[in-house]
């Protein structure tokens, strides 16, 4: 059998966790097994997140998805039975599911059924702190359980029909259905208050140079932002989505210009459409950014592919052609198979860290400095002696180049970022400087 028992409690805990299987399906060449196997590991993860305790996995190879069950109809007989032996108490399905399948299935194990969207959502409700990230979340669930509510009350739906007798049931379906709706109206109205509240906040960062982490979940995200930021304190768990909420934070580097640096949420494999959806207003520190550190962990097995999942999310997101630095993190993990040197003649740009360890850390900083000074253009003015506010402005808010004495005068060579430089070109106007750019 694929079934696989693996007894593991947790003694510790002072509650019974939920005990629950996973199931996957296998349908080369869409997706092998060895593939689906590792799908299986990653909803595992999730389980774990969201409070479960995964006592069996099981593997469908097939070529079709079933419309009644997802799965064959001797699989099903096969894990019921395993979920009564066992006493679990929900079985979780990788892909998504039908609310007939759900129901089907359910009415077949007599246990909760799941699918990855609704792990996802429970997670993602369980973990949200801010203000915000809970009216994303609320905005998701609601909008996951509107089709699915007509299999919610089959038990009132049982009355004879007919002309004048129209059924309770029914009633009660589009009762909550109009309340559903008005509160997804609701929340769709303070998301955007939200975000206009946030806009307001963030513009004193108009003229800042921003830096987004972004990632598959998991990748580490968290533990650089600590190390880049040690004020950060942002917290960092081996699981996944450990980070809802956007964190920002001054970034020190090498240079005259102000940076930040925000901590987002993770990416992952089949993030549910209404989650990126809700989440759009948070992901804006990604959209706003001046520059993207994809960060990616590099011993996972199937690092290749979550790095097309970021990409492609990127894109559903609306971010797209930004400067990004590829960081490849956990060097320190690498499998023996794994050559590093090879790894670096293939990501001949990406740097090579290891965030726990803090190893190359340097270099990172080095190529973060590098990145911003990329945008940055030269530019020549004569100055009066006389004018030393001016001449403070350009060593605070620029890289001066040279100075050249004449006289009363001073040549000033100086090299500024585009984001800064409606700032300095404001202060010479006022002052009746005309700016030239240096060649």
């Amino acid at each position: 059998m694929d079934l696989q028992h693996t007894e593991q409690y947790n003694t510790q805990a002072q509650q019974p966790q939920e005990k629950a299987i996973l199931v996957g399906i296998s349908n080369p060449p869409k997706v092998y097994k060895w593939q689906a196997e590792d799908y299986l590991s990653e909803l595992e993860q999730l389980a774990d997140t969201a409070g479960a305790k995964v006592l069996g996995k099981v593997i469908q190879d097939k070529r079709q998805v079933d419309p009644v069950f997802s799965i064959g109809s001797g699989k099903v007989r096969e894990i019921a039975d395993f979920v009564h032996e066992h006493k679990i108490d929900l079985v979780i399905f990788d892909g998504d599911l039908s609310p007939l399948q759900i129901k089907n299935l359910g009415k077949a194990f007599e246990c909760k059924v799941l699918d990855r969207t609704a792990l996802i959502l429970q997670i993602f409700a369980v973990r949200a702190k801010s203000s915000q990230a809970k009216l994303q979340v609320e905005l998701a669930q609601l909008e996951y359980l509107l089709p699915r509510l007509t299999r919610q009350w089959t038990h009132l739906s049982k009355q004879k029909g007919g002309i004048g007798t129209k059924g309770p049931g029914e009633t009660q379906i589009e009762t909550d259905r109009r309340l559903i709706w008005q509160r997804i109206s609701t929340l769709k109205q303070r998301l955007k208050q939200v975000s206009t509240q946030h806009q307001t906040q963030t513009r004193l960062r108009d003229n800042v140079i921003k830096f987004s982490l972004v990632g598959y979940t998991n990748a580490g995200k968290s533990t650089l932002m600590n190390v880049l930021c040690p004020k950060a304190q942002v917290e960092s768990e081996d699981r996944v989505f450990a980070t809802l909420d956007t964190t920002t934070r001054r970034l020190d580097l090498d240079c005259t210009e102000d940076v930040v640096l925000s901590d987002t949420v993770g990416f992952i494999r089949k993030l549910p459409h209404k989650l990126v959806e809700s989440f759009k207003s948070t992901l804006d520190e990604v959209r706003d950014s001046d520059f993207l550190i994809h960060l990616v962990d590099l011993s996972h097995p199937q690092y290749e592919e979550q790095i097309e999942v970021v990409e492609n999310t990127l894109k559903d997101i609306g971010v797209e052609n930004k400067d990004t630095l590829l960081v490849m993190n956990k060097i320190d993990r690498l499998s023996e198979d794994q050559d590093l040197t090879a790894l670096k003649k293939h990501y001949p740009n990406a740097v090579f860290i290891s965030a726990a360890r803090s190893i190359n850390i340097n270099a990172l900083k080095s190529k973060l400095t590098e990145q911003v000074k990329s945008d940055f253009e030269d530019h020549y003015i004569r100055i009066h002696v006389s004018d030393y506010r001016i001449i403070s402005l350009l060593h605070e808010k620029t890289d001066v180049l040279k100075k050249h004495y004449d006289g009363e005068d001073i040549d000033v060579w100086f090299s500024v970022s585009k984001k800064r430089m409606p700032i300095i070109e404001s202060a010479l106007s006022k002052a009746n400087y005309v700016l030239n750019h240096e060649q």
